[in-house]
């Protein structure tokens, strides 16, 4: 089965309040998940897309300020082999795998960063509660290798903000990687699922054998 390059199964998830351990204590387990089990904890939720836009995510930042913004961060992670890189972090030359439709990419023009979920998508799922500084914490998000993607710009733009029940990657091989990096992402973020959405998650996942580790976002 194809996977991400540079990316295990969809990293990242419980949708639990974070609490202060006491001094010393040991760290808790991380819980690791089957995508079904995983499914089974997303919240409940109907979508609602009302004053939603794009420029409320503020995305594509230098959050570490070491020069690079998070698109030219994946670029890098994401090369199979060392990267040209010009001045200002400019990435010109690469080699990245599109893991949603097999192809492989040398100029980095023809790659998307791909929001896994979407940001209409987690939008319409609970992210219109939240400040601008967690808004722009989730379209930047580095931590998981599950939330971003380097993908072939006519992948992504096909897929739009369209979630599971309407669109998955054209190469089937992919579609249970992409799945789990979903579930996981969403998750991550406490993000709801609406009722067509859990259907299709729940359908498409049968034989599926990945497995989620969670991980809060913070």
């Amino acid at each position: 089965m194809i996977t991400k390059t540079a990316a295990v199964l969809a990293g990242a998830l419980l949708a639990l309040p974070l609490a202060t351990a006491p001094a010393g204590a040991a760290p808790e387990p991380v819980a690791v998940l089957t995508l079904a089990e995983a499914i089974e904890q997303l919240p409940s939720a109907p979508e609602n897309r009302e004053g939603y836009q794009r420029t409320s995510f503020k995305h594509w930042v230098d959050a570490d300020r070491n020069g690079c913004n998070t698109r030219a961060e994946v670029l890098v992670a994401e090369s199979q082999v060392r990267p040209t890189i010009e001045a200002r972090c400019r990435v010109v030359a690469g080699e990245w795998f599109s893991y949603y439709d097999g192809v492989t990419v040398t100029d980095p023009g023809g790659l998307d960063i791909d929001h896994v979920v979407p940001l209409a998508e987690a939008w319409d799922s609970g992210a219109s509660k939240w400040d601008a500084a967690r808004r722009e914490a989730y379209a930047n998000d580095l931590t998981v290798e599950a939330s971003l993607a380097a993908v072939t710009a006519r992948t992504n733009r096909s897929k739009a903000d369209q979630d599971p029940a309407d669109w998955m990657p054209p190469l089937a091989d992919a579609r249970c990687t992409y799945l789990a990096d979903w579930v996981g992402t969403k998750l991550r973020w406490r993000l709801a699922v609406d009722d067509a959405e859990r259907a299709a998650l729940v359908d498409l996942s049968g034989g599926c054998g990945e497995q989620i580790d969670y991980e809060p976002a913070p």
